[in-house]
């Protein structure tokens, strides 16, 4: 394929743009629906991620990339470009994508529906005359009730289209208009009705989609209209927005994220999918009224199919659960006592605890809340919040802890995105039953997971501690790679307890002995711990870094780890996602190598090590290395002292480097190839951490 006229700036740069390195993270698990070891349902789900991804980075990163556009504010990105030559480059790239999803759908996947007793039918044809008659009758009685023509012409105003929901243009002329003029009319498919409508047969499920039951019963709502064209398309509004500072009492902040909320319903549109043989006087129009081009239009071939995310019914569809592989169950954490009938409190007591999500259950952490909700000498809970699951036990063991009588205090996070409706919610519950709650720190972000439990236990107090990578979730502890640290360390708490201070009353942070947070100080000290590998690495002392995070993209500290890389620090990268350093320049990154891991669970653990001349320090939390977890949230890094959890995450850091089954090495140039077998056996560690001992990883050293 040619290049286009900017890849040489592009590939100039020593940064790499981030919007750019997220569609090719996108790309590696598109990648995971290409795997001939998983069933075809396991491989729908990995399509149906990918579409959920692209829709959220429109919504958020081509957005924001409008707020600069529509305003004229200026904006180079780290490829060099600028804002409309950028803009023409990511939709140029966003286009390869939807090609090769596509293509992958339609080419590997639809052909493997019928032996796996399901197809999904768009043609009527193929159906029986009964099928037909069911399927009409379903539109009648069910579909038809619910769909509103909404014109658009001289007398009718343009209607507020949904975000994200299939959508009918009909273009249609009408006999009694003497200029004989086309006029518009839209029909928005309910979003509370399935997407597919189901015919069983004897061995075989029909999924027939829902808008082609309405494509062939369109006629009824124009009666006595001639339609010229009916053209289904969907359109992605821009959904990110910032809060402005205020000095406002809270109810007045919380009704200003209620309306910034309604803004992500009618935000600007930044993308219109819609089918390839789509009218072209109806997309001229569409164009004009939403100030677009035809490089913001997503063609999709008529045969395929339009927003895979519809795709989930199938993924979840009851007939199909005993041929989707079981999760393997839960391992003990490898320094928790195995059948104990101690309190946890008395394990605390005499133990530090890592969990390691989701080969360790959350159920610990769970019964810690839980037993604290129901224990007279337990005096007051604090917890930070940032996403929770549906009908949680975290927020039922604290509306019981406050219904006891303790004292509770939350910081809920309600400007989580896409989860702030919820957590005002959830927030209104706990504060109406007495919670003492904190809705977020003015225009930061509280993303660190902490959990401080103080017990009375005889003349003096003590305090239990949870710190954590990853949300109080249970549903995404299942299913994303998390670390929590369970402790009852006095270090760790006087540094936690003066954190929760800070973070919910008026204290200015002193020095913390375990902690690095953020935004104070959190860029500058762990630049401090990279200059420091590079120090030693120029004293001809041994050196080396690990880092595995989800982001890489702060400038500083690309700077950073390449002075160090030129220094002779040997340092390698486990980056899920986004990764803006370029690896293996020559003479700018020699000595750095970047891999991703994607596959079967989600990678969100966060873990920092550096080599220290061989006294490692290794520190573990919430933080990426993004200019927002620095500068624009509430975050903490925790250092691993205990020699047994360290070494612990020291083998972590190792299986992931070691495997070759999820993982993708990242090129100077930005793009990723599959991590090569070269004669090894088969190393998966979204496998092999369900089979992790004490004695298994003593020995394990990175440098």
């Amino acid at each position: 394929m040619a290049k286009s006229k900017y890849d040489s700036l592009i590939q100039s740069s020593n940064y790499i743009s981030r919007d750019l390195s997220w569609l090719q993270f996108n790309y590696r698990v598109l990648d995971q629906a290409r795997h001939l070891d998983r069933t075809v349902y396991e491989r729908l789900k990995f399509m149906a991620i990918t579409a959920s991804n692209l829709d959220e980075f429109f919504m958020i990163r081509v957005g924001s990339l409008y707020n600069y556009l529509d305003y004229g504010r200026e904006r180079v990105d780290y490829s060099g470009l600028r804002e409309l030559p950028f803009r023409k480059k990511l939709l140029q790239e966003v286009d390869k994508f939807c090609d090769a999803q596509y293509q992958l759908y339609a080419q590997r996947l639809a052909p493997l529906f019928e032996e796996n007793g399901f197809r999904i039918e768009k043609s009527f044809d193929q159906l029986t005359d009964s099928e037909r008659t069911t399927v009409d009758d379903y539109f009648m009685n069910t579909i038809f009730p619910m769909l509103t023509p909404m014109v658009f012409d001289t007398y009718h105003t343009f209607p507020i289209l949904m975000n994200r929901i299939l959508i009918f243009g009909v273009v249609t002329n009408s006999p009694d208009d003497k200029k004989d003029r086309k006029k518009l009319s839209f029909i928005q498919i309910p979003q509370n009705l399935p997407r597919f409508y189901e015919v069983e047969r004897e061995s075989l499920t029909l999924f027939i989609p829902i808008e082609e039951i309405i494509r062939r019963n369109i006629q009824k709502l124009f009666r006595n209209v001639e339609i010229v064209s009916e053209n289904l398309f969907r359109i992605t509004r821009n959904g990110d927005f910032t809060l402005e500072e205020s000095d406002d009492i809270e109810a007045n902040f919380l009704e200003e994220v209620k309306r910034k909320l309604k803004t992500r319903r009618t935000g600007r549109v930044v993308r219109i999918e819609a089918e390839s043989d789509y009218d072209e006087w109806m997309m001229r129009l569409l164009l004009s009224r939403w100030e677009l081009d035809k490089e913001n239009v997503v063609a999709v071939d008529k045969d395929n199919l339009m927003d895979y995310t519809g795709l989930w019914q199938i993924v979840k569809h009851d007939d199909f659960k005993d041929k989707i592989p079981q999760p393997h169950p839960p391992v003990p954490p490898i320094t928790y006592p195995e059948d104990t009938a101690d309190s946890i409190f008395d394990v605390l007591k005499e133990r530090d605890i890592l969990l390691h999500h989701p080969y360790n259950s959350i159920e610990p952490l769970l019964h810690l809340l839980e037993e604290a909700a129901e224990d007279s000498n337990v005096l007051s809970i604090k917890l930070t919040i940032y996403r929770l699951a549906k009908d949680s036990r975290i927020t039922e063991a604290l509306l019981k802890a406050a219904e006891n009588g303790k004292h509770v205090s939350v910081l809920f996070e309600v400007k989580a995105r896409f989860d702030e409706e919820n957590n005002m919610r959830e927030a209104k519950r706990l504060q109406k039953a007495g919670c003492y709650v904190i809705y977020g720190i003015g225009s930061l972000k509280t993303h660190t997971k902490l959990l401080l439990i103080v017990r009375k236990e005889e003349e003096n107090v003590t305090r239990y501690l949870h710190m954590s990578s990853g949300n109080y979730n249970e549903d995404t502890a299942r299913l994303y790679t998390d670390l929590g640290l369970l402790t009852t360390n006095e270090t760790y708490a006087q540094d936690v307890s003066e954190f929760f201070n800070v973070i919910t009353g008026h204290s200015q942070p002193q020095y913390y002995k375990m902690l690095i947070t953020a935004p104070r100080d959190m860029r500058n000290q762990i630049i401090e711990l990279i200059q420091g590998e590079a120090a030693n690495a120029r004293e001809g002392k041994s050196s080396g870094i690990v880092i595995k995070v989800n982001s890489l993209e702060d400038q500083a500290m690309i700077d950073e780890l390449y002075a160090a890389s030129q220094a002779g620090v040997p340092i390698r990268l486990i980056v899920r996602g986004i990764c803006c350093l370029r690896p293996g320049r020559p003479g700018l990154s020699d000595n750095i190598e970047v891999c991703s891991i994607v596959g079967e669970f989600l990678e969100h653990s966060r873990i920092l090590y550096f080599h220290n001349n061989g006294e490692p320090k290794v520190y573990a939390g919430s933080a990426d290395m993004m200019v927002r977890s620095f500068d624009r949230r509430i975050e903490s890094l925790f250092q691993v002292v205990d020699s047994t959890l360290k070494q612990q995450l020291i083998n972590l850091l190792s299986f992931n480097l070691r495997d070759n089954v999820n993982s993708y090495v990242m090129k100077e140039n930005g793009t990723y190839e599959i991590k090569e077998l070269l004669g090894e056996a088969a190393f998966n560690v979204h496998k092999e951490f369900f089979h992790v001992t004490l004695e298994g990883i003593e020995d394990v050293r990175l440098f």
